[in-house]
């Protein structure tokens, strides 16, 4: 095997266990599903990855990156006003279907703790920036009422914290019409 199919190798089992981590959790998912989702084997793992929490960290990485690529499309295709748009895009029902494919903060902030610091850090960078693309959109959106810099972050620390708390409140109950309200509540505006 060439240095370019390891590395369309590797590639293919981040983003499988990216996906699969979202998924099913990071504990949920072991090597040997994972790889075979892959399409490899688990020798093939060992010959890529250190361990398995190297893998957590660059998968979650991965994820990450793919949040804030979709957040930052959403917040330029905006009509309007961009925050609103984005509670539309996050809480909506495909994104809420779809744990597999949505939201990194939304299915494995709360594992992060549990794993070692690379994945915290993760979380930590990513966080970072779709804050600032969130203050940024505050600022040329209608809701920015001269707010300075701080302020705009406080409020895109609000607005993140909610549309993840409600996100993973309505996936958590059994009850679509509570789950419908949870997310009814969280669409409009203070």
């Amino acid at each position: 095997m060439n240095r370019t199919e390891a590395a369309k190798n590797r590639e293919r089992v981040v983003q499988t266990a990216s996906e699969m981590f979202r998924k099913d959790g990071y504990d949920g998912t072991g090597i040997a599903a994972l790889m075979k989702a892959s399409g490899l084997t688990n020798g093939a793992f060992y010959k890529q990855f250190a361990s398995k929490e190297a893998l957590i960290a660059e998968a979650t990485a991965h994820g990450l990156g793919e949040n804030e690529a979709h957040w930052q499309k959403v917040l330029e295709q905006a009509e309007g006003d961009p925050l609103q748009a984005i509670t539309d895009w996050y809480l909506s029902e495909p994104h809420l279907s779809h744990r597999g494919l949505g939201c990194t903060y939304a299915t494995l902030a709360t594992e992060a703790p549990r794993h070692e610091e690379d994945v915290q850090k993760a979380f930590d960078q990513s966080i970072r920036r779709t804050l600032s693309l969130l203050s940024g959109a505050a600022e040329t959106g209608d809701t920015s009422d001269g707010a300075g810099e701080g302020e705009r972050e406080d409020a895109a620390i609000r607005h993140l914290s909610r549309l993840v708390g409600a996100l993973i409140l309505a996936r958590a109950v059994a009850d679509s019409t509570l789950a419908d309200r949870i997310v009814a509540a969280n669409k409009s505006p203070d």
